[in-house]
């Protein structure tokens, strides 16, 4: 995934600039990078890995040495950001969230042109790299920005710094947020909305799909008027956002808590206790709780002052290790309990196996599973969610390659798969509790999810729930 921040002020912006893209750090873990404007000193750019350590650990020096009125910066999963490009637009830096899917057919047809590409270590093109391309194709930003919009396949939200403002430009069918945010003499544009409170900003305006804006410390000006059509990723509230995160006005804490809600209106268990996998599964087991009138309880705690960015090993083996050691038993709690466990999601299933075995280790006499959204049947085709994690390595489809005998791609197959109401969804459901050891296991409903948004579902993606666009 990814997050970006940009300011636009008449003071220096570097001290919001810093702390901005910090509050994205839940959404990458790989590179994060900084660019500023300054009138006499022109553009500057940083870019570290952050894979062993911290945003605010790595950038201190930056934050101490960088100066500008305009400034934008990243968290990235993936590609290194923001870029500097010297183009004939002039001097601009550029930092993007989205994912390409036609980028070989879209970089053969700028090499035509006899331009040229920076390779990535693993042989693909840094895919903010060939935004900038796509725009430096037209004559204006404003041309360029709307070019890339049309021919890319996929969704891409960017922000670019220029001499004279920030521009800010939300991908064509809304898929990720940018919201504004306003102070006096300052405007910033976010990923996450929550993220320039802190730093005395308030609400301003949420773009709309496709819609693209210039901002300067004198205020925003709407360039590219939003599109009627909407289609934001669901998956920003079941596990991208932060808590305190809100898209299109509904908060992602409530809609896990209505999530739980749900869950707990469609059962007919009784445990002991009521407990999330720390911390992604809290706001539903919290509305879980309150509704099945069941305790909710810590049977576990995450350990983290050391390992929000602790070392991965490239051996799944040993990341597995990592991922369990993380967590700490409380005895007391587990021991001859029946406990009913929840998670936001399931994904490949390995993790939530291992907690579960680690709860049964610890004396659980039971544990069952809720999960906060529905069976994952597809590989996201907007965002970089699936960069690691290819179709064939969901449980949902490696399990239904075992009941079917084969590798099963045929879409009317798999959405009978994704009805909670068909035979094979059930099949499917109960083959994949009894392959990870849970006591029992059910996941929350399509419908369910988006009565939980509660905004209109025909403005809601569900491709990797149901391989509908």
């Amino acid at each position: 995934m990814g997050g970006f921040f940009g300011v636009a002020s008449k003071e220096d912006c570097v001290f919001d600039l810093f702390y901005g893209i910090d509050y994205h750090s839940h959404l990458g873990t790989r590179r994060a990078g900084m660019a500023t404007y300054d009138r006499e000193k022109g553009f500057s750019k940083s870019i570290h890995s952050i894979e062993n350590t911290q945003f605010r650990t790595k950038f201190t020096s930056e934050a101490n040495s960088m100066y500008g009125n305009y400034g934008i910066g990243c968290i990235s999963d993936y590609e290194a950001q923001p870029i500097l490009i010297r183009s004939h637009h002039g001097a601009f830096a550029i930092t993007t969230v989205g994912k390409i899917n036609n980028s070989e057919e879209i970089v053969e047809g700028i090499l035509k042109q006899h331009a040229h590409f920076f390779q990535m270590q693993n042989g693909e093109i840094n895919q903010t790299e060939l935004v900038a391309a796509i725009i430096n194709q037209k004559d204006n930003f404003i041309e360029g920005i709307q070019y890339a919009q049309q021919i890319i396949d996929g969704s891409m939200s960017m922000l670019i710094l220029t001499e004279k403002g920030i521009y800010a430009a939300r991908d064509k069918m809304g898929k990720t947020p940018i919201s504004i945010g306003k102070k006096e003499e300052s405007y910033c544009a976010s990923f996450e909305n929550f993220a320039y409170l802190n730093l005395g900003y308030s609400d301003y305006k949420i773009l709309g799909p496709g819609e693209v804006v210039v901002m300067d410390e004198n205020g925003v000006k709407t360039l590219v008027s939003p599109n009627k059509d909407m289609k934001i990723c669901t998956f920003l509230w079941v596990y991208y956002g932060y808590p305190s995160s809100s898209y299109e006005g509904m908060s992602v804490e409530e809609m896990r808590y209505n999530c739980g809600k749900h869950l707990a209106e469609r059962d007919d268990i009784k445990p002991d206790m009521v407990a999330c996998v720390p911390d992604s599964g809290m706001a539903h087991a919290i509305g879980y709780s309150n509704t099945a009138h069941i305790p909710f309880g810590r049977p576990f705690v995450k350990y983290t002052p050391t390992w929000p960015r602790s070392f991965m090993p490239t051996h799944q083996s040993k990341r597995n290790l990592i991922a369990k050691m993380k967590l700490i038993p409380i005895h007391d709690l587990i021991k001859d309990k029946r406990l009913l466990l929840i998670d936001d999601s399931i994904v490949r299933g390995t993790q939530l196996g291992e907690t579960t075995q680690f709860l049964y280790d610890s004396g659980a006499k039971e544990v069952h599973i809720r999960t906060g959204c529905p069976p994952i049947m597809f590989g996201c085709p907007y965002l970089n969610f699936s960069r690691s994690t290819s179709e064939m390595e969901l449980i949902t489809r490696r399990t239904i390659n075992e009941l079917e005998g084969y590798e099963v791609a045929d879409r009317e197959i798999l959405e009978e798969y994704a009805d909670p109401d068909s035979e094979k969804y059930k099949l499917m459901v109960k083959k994949i509790g009894e392959k990870l050891n849970f006591t029992s296991l059910s996941y929350l409903r399509l419908d369910d999810m988006l009565d939980s948004v509660g905004i209109d579902k025909s403005k809601l993606c569900t491709y990797c729930w149901n391989g509908k666009k």
